[in-house]
This record gives structure tokens, C-alpha cells and sequence, in this order.
């Protein structure tokens, strides 16, 4: 069967690095996705963001732009709906299959792992979860096995923990995230949440230094 159309939940490498393999479908992600996609991957940037990743991630990379920009609920196919939702980027898409109660919240959803907020916002994207509760019971996440709201709720609390931290990663409070894999990304989510409190969307200090940009 031919796939007609590529859903981006993010415009961040990890959820956008295969596209260049799909020539074809259109490419449906929001107006924030579709700006970042607009500009040439940098896989250099992407090797210091993911080392792990690195030998992966060749100076050959390349990525599609959006075709079809999301900016409201919108039918992707006779069964899905794209919903634009806020939080691990200025904008994101979750798809909802109402007919089989399933939602694909992609990169708003990471579970059993520590989320990436570094150009996001952990309280927006906390709140945003509550309306991702509502979209389906059955959350197939883009990190992480498939879940459903206690997985949701989980992520959420360590959202809000980070916001409540105050830019101290030591006054992270303890929960089941203690017991994530990535737990590195600590100190970027709790940095970029107190610099959003402080009305400043500058990029977290630590994530600047890994990428050797100080």
C-alpha cells in the first residue's frame, strides 16, 4: 500500500530525520515545523545534541519540508485528525483515530524517558497534556511504549516538577522519573522552564554549552 501523507508531531531531527526516504506523500506539520524545516538540517548540531546518535546522523542528512501546514483540527485522511497542541515546541501535532480510540501524541508523549523541553515550554506543555488525556485512551507516544493517561500523568508531573524546581536542578523533586533512562536532560528542562518564568526565551545554558556554542 503507497503511504500518501507524512504526519510530523515535531520538526526536531528525531522525529523528522526519516522523511528524505519518502519522496512522494505530502508532509503535513505545523507553521513552527514547517519554518524549522525550511532551513538545511545542520547534522553537525545534531551529532553534539545526540552523541549517542552520532555515527547515524551523516553530513548527508536531509529532511523535507512541510507540504500541508496544520494550524487547526484538521481530517488527515478519513480517519485521522491532525490537533495542533503546545509544549515540546512552540507548536506540535498529535493525530487522533477516533474509530479506534488511539492518539498518537509523537513527540508531546515520552514515556518511561526523560523529554526533551530544550526549545519548548515544560509548563505549556504540562498543561497541554490534560487535553491529550481527553483525545483518546489508548497514547502511542514518540519515546517509549504505548500507554495511556497514567503514563500521561506521569510525564506531567515531571513537567511541572521542573517547573517547580526554579532553575535549581537539585530541588527536582524525586518520582518515577528518578528511575528514567536520560536523565542528562534534567538540567535543560529545568533551566529552560525558570528562563520562561523569567519571560526570557533564550536557550538553556547547558544545552548551549553542548553544542559549543559558549
Amino acid at each position: 500500500m503507497p503511504i500518501r501523507r507524512l504526519v510530523l508531531t515535531s520538526s526536531h531531527i528525531e522525529f523528522s530525520g526519516g522523511t528524505a526516504r519518502f519522496r512522494l506523500p505530502g508532509v503535513y506539520g505545523s507553521a513552527a515545523a514547517s519554518a524549522a524545516l525550511d532551513q538545511p538540517a545542520n547534522p553537525e548540531v545534531f551529532r553534539r545534541l545526540f552523541p549517542e546518535h552520532a555515527p547515524q546522523l551523516g553530513d548527508d542528512l536531509r529532511t523535507r519540508p512541510v507540504t500541508h501546514v496544520v494550524t487547526e483540527p484538521a481530517h488527515v485522511s478519513d480517519a485521522a485528525i491532525a490537533v495542533p497542541l503546545r509544549g515540546q515546541m512552540l507548536e506540535n501535532l498529535v493525530v487522533v483515530v477516533p474509530g479506534a480510540d488511539i492518539a498518537f501524541g509523537g513527540a508531546l508523549c515520552a514515556f518511561g524517558v526523560t523529554p526533551a523541553a530544550y526549545d519548548g515550554d515544560p509548563a505549556a506543555w504540562a498543561d497541554a497534556l490534560d487535553d491529550v488525556v481527553e483525545l483518546a485512551p489508548i497514547i502511542v507516544p514518540g519515546h517509549g511504549p504505548i500507554g495511556g493517561e497514567e503514563e500521561v500523568r506521569a510525564l506531567q508531573a515531571y513537567l511541572r516538577a521542573c517547573v517547580a524546581a526554579e532553575g535549581d536542578v537539585a530541588a527536582l523533586e524525586d518520582g518515577p522519573w528518578s528511575e528514567w533512562p536520560g536523565r542528562e536532560w534534567d538540567v535543560v528542562n529545568v533551566e529552560r522552564a525558570a528562563l520562561l518564568a523569567e519571560g526570557d526565551p533564550s536557550p538553556p545554558p547547558t544545552l548551549l554549552a553542548r553544542l559549543g556554542l559558549t
